[in-house]
């Protein structure tokens, strides 16, 4: 009876909606930068184009791979990928104030950074 149960209850999580996001690189920069940012401002990131983007699962590492185009639209390959453990770690984890890990693949401390999202200005002229 309780297997039956627990069945059920995975289940109804299987239905969840989670945020996946796909990080290409981050970088810091002083305010007084960023204040001039406008129309056609250029911004260098800590990647380079060969490296792999992070897959964010609910703001956590997840996975890495690379860039594709599936129909005219972005899409993502998974390349690596952490064990079921550590998978499971990243879903269930709780977010907090301190500041995540680097590794792309392991359950961080805290929720990655937020990116910023304005469709409007967010276009990209050109992929390589």
């Amino acid at each position: 009876m309780q297997d039956m149960e627990s069945s059920n209850n995975i289940e109804r999580l299987l239905d969840v909606e989670m945020n996946v996001t796909v990080r290409f690189g981050k970088t810091e920069m002083p305010l007084k930068d960023v204040v001039h940012f406008g129309v056609g401002s250029m911004l260098e990131l800590n990647r380079t184009v060969d490296e792999p983007v992070e897959l964010l699962v609910n703001n956590f590492p997840f996975a890495r791979g690379e860039v594709v185009v599936i129909d005219g639209y972005y899409g993502v390959r998974v390349t690596e990928i952490g064990s079921p453990e550590e998978r499971s770690q990243t879903l269930f984890s709780s977010p907090t104030s301190e500041k995540p890990t680097e590794s792309p693949v392991v359950a961080p401390e805290a929720p990655a950074e937020a990116p910023f999202e304005n469709p409007e200005t967010d276009k990209i002229n050109e992929v390589e």
